[in-house]
């Protein structure tokens, strides 16, 4: 096995089992934000970066936050504002420019719910301690090539 095509190899099924762990994680966490909170894991991501972001922000900006195309933020955005959690508004710089940010009620649906994903990821993860994790975020940092100064 200490071939470089078995270490190859080696990479190869550590991928696949990463791209199937990563995606039985998110499958389940779609059905449970779908089950108990009626909502989507798009916006769930969207009310984050936007909770984050502590203010409004460009939609550009929040499109490359989640790395996806203006449209796909724009839809997550219009369903978001149309349930009262998300409002657009001018920019009073430029007002071709809408800004975007969480309501009052936005803020308060997105702690509840991180709150809630925050519980199911620990349960989802509970075999894993502090060293293992500590493991886990150190081959991660390796793998991205760069290191990451904040701590996960």
């Amino acid at each position: 096995m200490n071939t470089p095509y078995g270490l190859s190899r080696r990479r190869l099924r550590t991928w696949i089992r990463l791209l199937r762990i990563t995606r039985r994680t998110e499958n389940h966490l779609r059905e449970f934000l779908r089950v108990n909170y009626d909502t989507t894991l798009p916006r769930f991501d969207v009310a984050a970066a936007l909770y984050r972001a502590g203010k409004p922000i460009k939609m550009s900006e929040l499109s490359q936050m989640l790395l996806v195309s203006n449209g796909n933020a724009t839809t997550v955005v219009d369903r978001l504002e149309k349930d009262g959690f998300a409002a657009r508004k001018p920019s009073e710089n430029d007002r071709r420019v809408a800004l975007v940010g969480l309501t009052e009620a936005g803020q308060e649906w997105f702690k509840d719910l991180a709150a809630a994903h925050e519980a199911e990821i620990s349960t989802l993860f509970a075999d894993l301690g502090h060293d293992n994790l500590t493991v886990i975020r150190d081959m991660m940092r390796r793998l991205e090539g760069e290191p990451d100064e904040q701590d996960v």
